[in-house]
């Protein structure tokens, strides 16, 4: 009688279901990372609403409250489906950039009524599932270069350094030289860069929780010190209680008006909508993917049509809650860094920005100059393959410069793989090296360049 192999121990639902023994993670990995990856971008909580409300505005109504709440309950539900459907460790938002052209471009700039903007979003979000389930969005993704998508995850890196020295102090805007050093005696540099160093020191000794500990750390030190960095004051305690009822958004919900946003006039912002989520949603994942070690031999990210209909269900949600395109946010990267290696981590996420409509005063205590120094050592961290782009060939040295350069420079993901995309065609054309483009590089080039053109970059 032979000896039979002792059977390994039986994994339990929650292991299985994400696969937490394959991804060598626990659920307690997956809590941490998921905390650290609400924390550093809970920001959106209050500056989505500030930005928006600018343009919505309704009469005898409290519109930022309403719009807290829609913004916590879309960025809960896009990373709900992004942690259980696409099972990736990645957090979704209304994002950054597309509020502002939402708000400043659309609606004031260009008159169009906020219904008929959102209606304008949604209807690019149903063409964005539409075509997640043709698997176009994953093909897109697939044609980009191996050291374009190297290059797309440095550059994401600088622009997440950007935007938390931005966040900080510690880089100011300036009228002649765009940017300049910050003022380095206030006390939000001087916290920020001591939770930086303290920070860096932790992940040095290999301490476990180190990102979130940082964070915690430079929130309780500028609580303590009574620092004016909670938009420009003292942190003035929770008076009115840890727990307050939420302001749910009855003058927002399901007034996107899709019959004006449906008319000839209105197609190009939907256009912009679609094309600069796009590129922003490729850019974010194919960063993110390297990072979590996602990518296959091929340079191709496995699932990926998973998370791009995350990612376009989440907007059509968004907009029918009455807030602007929602998306995957690069600050996941901190949580990926903390250990997140799977959808656990997104639920996690998703659980907290639920809780958020209700505690939302707890994420007031944490300034902006205590999840500055996390986006600083992930964006440091996010450049660790820059090694493996070919820089002997001019090729492709050149569209992955511009590709890392062009993010923080513009402050646009989009942007940034847009240059690099249009760059590399072009220079392989003109090289004698055309056949070696991917068909789908030229017609992404030539609708690029039409973009640019014809919209003038907005």
């Amino acid at each position: 009688m032979t000896d039979e192999p002792e059977s390994a121990p039986n994994p339990g639902p929650l292991d299985r279901f994400f696969g937490l023994s394959e991804a060598n993670t626990s659920p307690g990995a997956e809590m941490r990372a998921g905390l650290t990856t609400f924390l550093t971008m809970a920001y959106i909580l209050f500056v989505n609403p500030s930005i928006l409300a600018q343009a919505i505005q309704i009469e005898d109504a409290n519109v930022t409250a309403q719009l807290l709440t829609a913004t916590a309950l879309a960025a809960c539900f896009g990373t709900l489906v992004m942690g259980l459907v696409a099972r990736f460790p990645f957090a979704l938002a209304p994002g950054m950039g597309l509020n502002a052209y939402f708000a400043f471009t659309v609606v004031l700039g260009m008159g169009i009524p906020w219904q008929t903007a959102l209606g304008a979003v949604f209807i690019s979000g149903l063409v964005f599932v539409l075509l997640s389930f043709g698997g176009v969005r994953q093909a897109i993704v697939n044609a980009i270069p191996g050291d374009l998508q190297i290059a797309t995850s440095a550059g994401i890196g600088l622009f997440l350094a950007i935007i938390g020295a931005s966040n900080a102090g510690i880089v100011a805007d300036h009228p002649v030289t765009l940017v300049t050093l910050g003022d380095v005696a206030s006390p939000g540099v001087a916290l920020a860069l001591g939770g930086f160093l303290i920070t860096a020191v932790l992940m040095a000794l290999r301490v476990r929780g180190a990102i979130l500990a940082g964070i915690v750390l430079t929130s309780v030190a500028a609580v303590v010190l009574g620092a004016p960095v909670f938009d420009g004051e003292a942190f003035g305690g929770l008076s009115e209680g840890v727990i307050r009822a939420p302001a749910w958004p009855v003058d927002l919900f399901a007034k996107l008006d899709l019959t004006a946003a449906l008319s000839l006039g209105l197609l190009d912002v939907v256009f912009i909508f679609f094309f600069v989520d796009l590129f922003d949603t490729a850019g974010t994942l194919v960063g993110l993917g390297h990072k979590a070690g996602y990518m296959d031999e091929e340079g191709r990210l496995p699932g990926a049509s998973r998370a791009f209909f995350s990612d376009a269900i989440a907007t059509c949600f968004g907009a029918i809650l009455g807030t602007s395109t929602t998306t995957s946010y690069v600050e996941s990267a901190a949580g990926v860094e903390e250990g997140g290696r799977t959808g656990l981590t997104a639920v996690a996420v998703a659980l907290l920005f639920g809780l958020s409509i209700f505690l939302w005063p707890l994420a007031s205590a944490v300034p902006l100059v205590a999840t500055a120094p996390a986006l600083i050592i992930v964006g440091a961290l996010m450049m660790s393959h820059i090694g493996e782009v070919d820089w002997s060939d001019v090729r492709v040295s050149v569209p992955a410069f511009v590709t890392i350069i062009g993010m923080p420079l513009t402050y646009s993901i989009a942007n940034g793989i847009s240059f690099g995309i249009i760059s590399w065609v072009v220079i392989h054309l003109l090289s004698g090296k055309g056949r070696d483009v991917h068909p789908i590089l030229y017609v992404l080039a030539v609708l690029l360049v039409v973009r640019y053109a014809w919209l003038g970059g907005a």
